[in-house]
């Protein structure tokens, strides 16, 4: 599938045959990615979903190149950062694209005193003049982020899951990246906290224009915060396109049963909605087999020519 995008603008991140392998024995390998392909736009948000195992956190972990990934490119912001990267740019990388991850207590070191978690990145890349200029960065930023600048002598283990969060988010912005990887960054909050992060997440991105690849297994979540969805099922990418071509026109069985899933607010839709169900060892279906068919603007669906005529 070519990443090639509808308007002129170069994609921020491009990502070619993303395969990510690890070596279990002599004998046996998992192959938690298989042949990935997806772009994303300057200022957009491309959100990924599929259940848990299907290979997201993985896709994260190697964009950042926490992994180092078996096969495929990655172009981030016009640099190849697939294989060995050179000093200036892995300088660049860990600058314009940040995580955050998806338990807020165990990414924040319980020893450190929230300023210094969240600068850092500041006191790693020498972004600031003073010790007077460091404070005043550490302080706006956690005012972005719905925090008091108080709160930068406090230790993680002094706020509550969705505050702690809100720092994980301050830590990844403070550094003014292009891209910020959400992996699950809401799942572990209640529902209430989760609208208020993402609503935050959203009047940053408002602001500076950054992009974000937003990784989650709650579906209703990913159509209010993503411009793009690509569905991911046993570390293939199923499926992708807008969020209103995948909500409104599902093409693969697998998207389908995902999106009857959903629940409705409306009890008399609710009543009468069927979940579909979906198998992928009774389905018949060889992921291995297909390759990415377009099936209007951005919309890609992985299938054989077979399970295409029999989809659309």
């Amino acid at each position: 599938m070519s990443a090639v995008t509808e308007t002129n603008k170069k994609p921020l991140l491009e990502v070619k045959g993303l395969k990510q392998y690890f070596p279990v024995s002599r004998k046996f390998t998992v192959k938690a990615v298989e042949d990935v392909s997806f772009y994303i736009n300057p200022g957009e948000t491309y959100g990924l979903v599929g259940e848990s195992g299907s290979g997201k956190t993985t896709i994260g972990r190697a964009l950042i190149r926490l992994y180092d990934p078996t096969a495929g490119q990655i172009t981030f912001d016009g640099m190849d950062i697939s294989g060995k990267m050179s000093r200036q740019t892995e300088a660049r990388l860990r600058s314009d694209m940040q995580m955050i991850f998806q338990d807020p207590m165990a990414c924040l070191n319980p020893r450190q005193k929230v300023a210094d978690i969240i600068a850092q990145g500041l006191d790693i890349h020498h972004r600031y003049h003073s010790q007077k200029e460091r404070t005043e960065m550490v302080a706006d930023i956690l005012h972005k982020v719905g925090l008091a600048p108080e709160h930068a002598n406090r230790y993680p283990h002094q706020f509550s899951g969705g505050q702690r969060q809100r720092v994980g988010i301050a830590r990844a912005l403070v550094m003014n990246p292009k891209l910020i990887i959400a992996d699950e960054c809401i799942s572990a909050l209640d529902m209430s906290i989760q609208a208020q992060v993402v609503n935050l997440m959203k009047d940053i991105q408002d602001e500076t224009g950054l992009a974000y690849l937003f990784i989650a297994h709650d579906l209703s979540m990913v159509k209010y915060i993503s411009d793009r969805i690509g569905v991911l099922h046993l570390g293939y990418l199923l499926e992708t396109g807008t969020t209103e071509e995948i909500f409104s026109h599902p093409v693969h069985p697998y998207t389908r049963s995902l999106i009857s899933a959903i629940p409705n607010p409306n009890p008399v839709v609710e009543r009468s909605r069927i979940a579909l169900h979906y198998d992928y060892k009774t389905s018949g279906l060889d992921y291995g087999a297909g390759t990415m068919h377009q099936i209007e603007g951005t919309h890609f669906v992985r299938g054989t020519d077979a399970d295409l005529e029999k989809w659309v």
